[in-house]
């Protein structure tokens, strides 16, 4: 009994820190979402080549989160965590000496490698820190800091924008990560001791996470999930334009869902500490698809916005479960390969949504094209189901690790 408490208040603070790190990462790295777009046109973008800027970013954190979280498994979380936010703080000092869209393009690749090292390492590094049997609370804090830190970003940036001008902006960013790349440097905490294993002996390991179904089941969640959330995000302003209303509607449309998304993340997670995961994660893809399907049927902004709010609570249940889910089911050695595959799951699936349902809208219009992604969210739902289903159950969530 006596030395219970000290461990428990170390336990504390390291889960704070992260959380602390993880704001300032986001929020300094979003100051230039909204700005890109019109920087890149000062230099004669258009909507091909910002799209070709955005999908850079998004294709090369996709396909390095995985390498990223087998060298975290390697060798520890914290030196690619460092480098990942240091590689992001370079991408928007970059920025500021472009004067082509394809420079940018180029910083953009930086930026997705740096969010490639960093993303994977601090989600793992989550569950490293905490006991098992608050996993579930402490992904909801987690992610709520990180996903206020995506909401307050752009709008900082975009404030930032019409003071100090364009370019100025990405300055300010670089100058706030190098200030987190040293508050990591000597705060971040250190994650259990690593076995630096042969390459071949960690490449067997990885390989044996692919025949883990429940594992591949979580990650087949976040891809479906993801690309239903890609067309959301991708079209929805086109749709509500299309309806005949403005951009008043559409902000507060996305206010709705982001709202509900991240008020809905810490009492889920603490609710997916008493229960099964792979339950809260089914409910909350059937809420996703149901969002989805609602929001190709309807033409007010108020039920618009409802049909939002249904997102932000499946967005809540599916992703708070899935992280604790994969924390929960991968020993930590192999935990950042494993958060490393569901980071590029997060990026892949939007960039399919995206580009995918872009092909399908111009054939068959928004209505048939949102209940075409909403038939994918469920299938995911179905699929997730039977893979879980046929993997047997523990007795109780907290038990798996």
């Amino acid at each position: 009994m006596t030395g219970a408490m000290p461990d428990d208040t170390r336990r504390i603070t390291p889960f704070l820190l992260l959380c602390l790190i993880g704001f300032a990462a986001f929020f300094s790295a979003y100051l230039r979402i909204p700005v890109m777009p019109l920087f890149a046109a000062t230099m004669g973008a258009g909507p091909t080549q910002v799209g070709t800027i955005n999908g850079a970013f998004m294709l090369t954190a996709g396909l390095l989160s995985i390498p990223a979280g087998l060298v975290a498994d390697r060798i520890g979380r914290t030196i690619p965590i460092i480098l990942g936010i240091a590689a992001t703080a370079l991408s928007s000092f970059l920025v500021t000496r472009c004067h082509q869209p394809g420079e940018m393009a180029a910083a953009y690749v930086l930026f997705g490698a740096g969010l490639a090292a960093f993303a994977p390492g601090m989600l793992s590094l989550v569950a490293d820190v905490m006991p098992s049997d608050k996993i579930g609370r402490a992904y909801g804090w987690y992610t709520t800091a990180i996903y206020i830190a995506m909401t307050l970003g752009p709008a900082s940036g975009g404030y930032l924008a019409q003071q100090i001008g364009l370019r100025q902006v990405f300055l300010v960013s670089a100058l706030l990560l190098s200030g987190v790349t040293v508050m990591a440097l000597f705060l971040l905490p250190t994650g259990p001791p690593r076995h630096r294993n042969e390459l071949q002996a960690a490449l067997g390991a990885s390989r044996e996470l692919l025949r883990h179904r429940s594992l591949l089941a979580c990650l087949l969640a976040t891809l479906g999930s993801c690309i239903g959330f890609g067309v959301f995000l991708t079209f929805l302003p086109l749709y509500v334009k299309e309806l005949g209303h403005g951009p008043a509607e559409v902000g507060l449309i996305f206010a709705a869902q982001a709202i509900t998304n991240v008020v809905g993340r810490v009492p889920i997670g603490s609710l997916s500490d008493h229960v099964e995961r792979r339950h809260l994660t089914s409910v909350g893809l059937a809420l996703l698809s149901l969002s989805l399907l609602s929001m190709g049927q309807v033409q007010h902004p108020h039920l618009l916005m409802a049909c939002a709010v249904l997102m932000g609570v499946g967005m809540a249940l599916t992703f708070t479960a899935i992280g604790a889910l994969i924390a929960e089911l991968v020993p930590a050695v192999q935990r950042g390969m494993a958060m490393g595959m569901y980071n590029s799951c997060i990026y892949l699936g939007m960039m399919a949504g995206a580009t995918t349902m872009g092909l399908v809208l111009k054939r068959v219009g928004y209505q048939t094209g949102f209940a075409a992604a909403a038939a994918v969210v469920l299938i995911t739902a179905v699929l997730f189901a039977w893979f879980m289903g046929r993997q047997a159950a523990p007795a109780t969530p907290r038990n798996l690790t």
